[in-house]
Formats: C-alpha cells, sequence, structure tokens
C-alpha cells in the first residue's frame, strides 16, 4: 500500500479536520494511502493548528503527546490541485484529503521521503479507531471535526 510521512502535528492534523495535504511536488496518487507521523516535530505548524486553525486547546495534544515513527492511519486523496480556497492550502501543490481512518494503535515504521510501498501485511490487519468520514472538514466550515459518526470498531 502507499504511504506518505508528515512530521507532528500535521500527521494528527489529518485525523482531526486537516483537507489539504501541502507539498512541493505533484501527486498522480488517487485513493487509498497510508499516513506514517514522521520523527520530527515542527513547532511553526503546532503554533499554526492552534492559532490560525483554531484547533481548540482541549483537543490539541501537548507536543509530547504526539505519536512519532509510526503509521498512524489511512485516507484517501482525491485530487492534487495548484491552487483551493481551503484554509489548509498553503503549498504549491496541494492533495486533498478525505475519508480519513485513524488506526486504534500506531504501527511503528520507519518513513521515507515522497510517496513510499508499505507492505499490506502489514497494514491489513489493522483496526480503525474510529470510522471517521470528516462531512463537516471537507466543506471547511471551520469547526475542524465532526463528532457525528466517529463509531469504534
Amino acid at each position: 500500500m502507499k504511504c506518505l510521512s508528515l512530521s507532528q502535528p500535521m500527521a494528527w492534523a489529518v485525523f482531526n479536520g486537516k483537507a489539504i495535504e501541502n507539498r512541493n511536488w505533484p501527486t498522480k496518487h488517487r485513493g487509498r494511502i497510508v499516513i506514517h507521523a514522521a520523527k520530527s516535530f515542527n513547532k511553526d505548524h503546532y503554533r499554526f493548528l492552534r492559532d490560525e486553525i483554531g484547533i481548540f486547546l482541549e483537543f490539541l495534544p501537548l507536543p509530547a503527546e504526539f505519536v512519532h515513527g509510526a503509521l498512524i492511519g489511512e485516507v484517501d486523496i482525491v485530487d492534487c490541485v495548484t491552487s483551493h480556497t481551503s484554509r489548509w492550502f498553503t503549498g504549491k501543490y496541494g492533495f486533498v484529503l478525505a475519508n480519513a481512518k485513524e488506526y486504534a494503535e500506531p504501527i511503528p515504521y520507519r518513513g521515507m521521503p515522497k510517496v513510499f510501498e508499505v507492505p499490506d501485511d502489514i497494514v491489513k490487519v489493522t483496526v480503525h479507531k474510529f470510522d471517521r468520514m470528516l462531512p463537516l472538514c471537507q466543506r471547511d466550515t471551520g469547526i475542524g471535526w465532526s463528532d457525528t459518526g466517529n463509531i469504534p470498531i
């Protein structure tokens, strides 16, 4: 399965309302992709989530609480754009995300640059934490996440 590594807190944000992943390079990939939480932490991104996006502080983990060096869930890449009205779009290219599902438990794994392969048998037995379709986030309402339909499986 294809995989994309993101620094924290943006890997976490994919499962908490992030609608666009910004990159300096385009992708032709469409469909399901695994999200890897890199070992790095970006303080500027943390401030962006807190101050610009306005994620409520009771939901935003402290910097030391983020998962690193692991596969943490799956999301669909539905498009790759060079402009978008979403406040999440800040880059040269934006991967439009949908249908994020976080794993119940992180799977330790080494990340790589760009899109890389993860053996299917590593992620096939994974249980998703919630069935998050994030309909509000896809409309970019500013709420950041939806508590509707979050059903543990």
